[in-house]
């Protein structure tokens, strides 16, 4: 029976013990890369149409882009290619030739897409223009963790243009909090922070970084995703401009915005426990797991594929698990390490009763239901389930952040947790005091808890935390 490194015990060891033991990914040959196994990818095509609905919501249409594109794209924009030039990797030879100028992996399509905004943005009747694409991307990764840190990952980045700045603002704002935190929040049940990034720790090229900061059960801080206000830095390096309805020719304002599968990495340390995997309902490839317990005459899983077939007319994605040849420990086992949210039990007694057993996977509790109950009891607690989860995991949130109010008290307190202090207590010398310590300032708010108006928002208060 598969047994789990203690999360207090080894808390990385536990992370790589769930990785492997719920087969949900592995390393790849070349160091840094990884293998997406079927139970991984799974959660991450749920993430894909959970968040692909939200995006086209908000108005971008999806496109796609090169994976290779000249050194020279990334020279246009000084900022953005000193920020990137340790994570290129670059192809210098292809075809057996050195290429006349190499050309460097995809780490972030700002430049390729500006190439060709470019081309497509004649007048403002065709502002704004909203853009994502689904795709991989390469970034030389020194430190590689499955699902948190890899060479190689797999993403959506959004590229809009618009006729102005307010309205660039506004829609960079909308994709963090329509888009990404109600994802995280509704699907993934991850009660994220949100803020805005130092100038210390701004995207490369952006005049504004917004953040989704989740806190995994061990204290440390994940970025699970951005939006950037790029002002209009690129337009400048790309000449995107327009005609405006006046007969003058301007400078667009741009955006960008990600988020990858780090998001699963995240899934995983926020909500997994000791027994493995422990997934909302709403991301969970399955939602309930009917298991025949035991068969005796054919009657077992005959109901077991009739509770399947009645779960499912009601939306409810589920799957029969009649494998009653394997020992029903360790099919239970198995369920509780995939994290599937719930499973119906039901063996020659439970029928005889008239009864199943419904088993919750994050709370680990059972309760016999009626037969006859089941399917409707199932539907009504994969709800339940989903806001109980996010309420638990913002209770354990919380129960991280600590208010401080000297730099003594935040390197303390942010060694295991979340530190919460004025900005102005912290300051650009504070910050970098704090990194000596591998402490970093994960975002900014306002005192009410909003995005901060800017850099110089005197009342604003920081989050500072360790991170992955």
């Amino acid at each position: 029976m598969a047994v789990l490194t203690a999360q207090h015990d080894d808390f990385p060891r536990w992370y790589q013990d769930v990785l492997t033991k719920a087969k949900l990914a592995e390393n790849g040959p070349a160091r840094g890369t990884m293998v997406i196994r079927p139970n991984g990818y799974a959660i991450w095509e749920r993430m894909q149409d959970e968040l692909d609905r939200r995006i086209k919501a908000a108005g971008a249409r999806n496109a796609y882009f090169p994976l290779l594109m000249p050194m020279s794209f990334f020279e246009r924009e000084a900022e953005h290619v000193e920020g990137f030039s340790p994570e290129l990797a670059v192809v210098t030879h292809g075809g057996g030739k050195e290429l006349t100028e190499p050309l460097a992996i995809r780490p972030t399509s700002e430049t390729v897409i500006g190439e060709y905004m470019a081309k497509w943005v004649d007048s403002y009747r065709d502002l704004p223009l909203l853009l994502n694409q689904w795709a991989n991307v390469v970034r030389w990764e020194t430190r590689p963790r499955i699902f948190l840190r890899t060479t190689e990952f797999l993403w959506q980045e959004g590229h809009t243009a618009h006729a102005g700045e307010d309205d660039a603002r506004a829609y960079a704002r909308r994709i963090l909090h329509d888009v990404y935190q109600d994802f995280m929040r509704n699907v993934l049940a991850v009660p994220v922070i949100i803020g805005g990034k130092t100038v210390r720790e701004r995207f490369a090229g952006a005049v504004n970084t917004m953040t989704c900061e989740g806190i995994m059960r061990d204290g440390k801080a994940l970025q699970m995703g951005t939006s950037h206000e790029l002002g209009q830095r690129f337009s400048r390096a790309f000449n995107i401009s327009y005609l405006a309805a006046d007969g003058t020719r301007k400078l667009c304002w741009t955006t960008s915005w990600g988020s990858s599968t780090r998001m699963l990495g995240g899934l995983i340390m926020c909500h997994g426990d000791d027994f493995g995997l422990v997934l909302p309902p709403a991301v969970a490839p399955v939602q309930a797991a009917v298991v025949a317990v035991k068969e005796t005459d054919g009657s077992v899983t005959r109901a077991a594929a009739t509770l399947t077939d009645e779960l499912a007319a009601l939306g409810v994605r589920a799957q029969a698990d009649d494998d009653v040849e394997q020992g029903f420990g360790w099919r239970a086992t198995d369920w509780d390490l995939q994290g599937v949210p719930i499973r119906v039990e039901i063996g020659p007694r439970d029928l005889a009763q008239n009864t199943a057993v419904v088993y919750r996977r994050d709370t680990r509790e059972k309760t016999a239901v009626a037969v006859a109950s089941v399917a409707d009891t199932v539907h009504g607690l994969t709800s339940r389930m989903q806001e109980e989860m996010l309420n638990a995991a913002t209770a354990r949130r919380d129960a991280f952040i600590t208010d401080c109010t000297t730099l003594d008290d935040v390197r303390d307190v942010a060694r295991t947790g979340f530190a919460r202090v004025p900005w102005a207590t912290v300051g650009v010398s504070g910050e970098e005091r704090l990194a000596v310590d591998g402490l970093t300032v994960r975002c900014l708010q306002a005192a009410d808890g909003t995005l901060p108006d800017g850099d110089d928002d005197a009342g604003a208060i920081a989050y500072v935390a360790r991170a992955y």
